[in-house]
């Protein structure tokens, strides 16, 4: 066994981790990759995020997920602790256009 792999096996079938509770019951103290998305974390093949992070996965990485985190403060980025080989960013699969506009071209309102 690797210094990387941990004693319990992780499943296909498992989320990745979204926390760091997560990367505690998986056994891990630090993450290779971190993935940051606008989007919410949705683990199927027709979103990016849940592409490469599986792809990273497969190939032994630990990778944990950052969905839609609070632009505003610091606190949301740190949650998981500093990766040991990067960070990568995805602003996700919604448009900015769609998102900041109804179907009928009017502004959207945020609480």
């Amino acid at each position: 066994m690797t210094k990387y792999q941990t004693e319990r096996p992780c499943l296909r079938s498992d989320f990745l981790p979204v926390s760091s509770k997560d990367m505690e019951q998986r056994g891990w103290e630090e993450l290779d990759f971190l993935i940051i998305t606008g989007d919410a974390y949705v683990d199927h093949p027709s979103f990016g995020t849940a592409v490469i992070s599986r792809w990273l996965e497969y190939l032994g990485y630990r990778v944990g997920i950052i969905a839609q985190p609070d632009w505003r403060s610091p606190e949301d980025f740190s949650r998981m602790g500093k990766p040991r080989l990067g960070v990568m960013l995805t602003a996700g699969n919604l448009d900015s256009m769609l998102n900041h506009y109804t179907a009928l071209g009017k502004k959207t309102t945020f609480r």
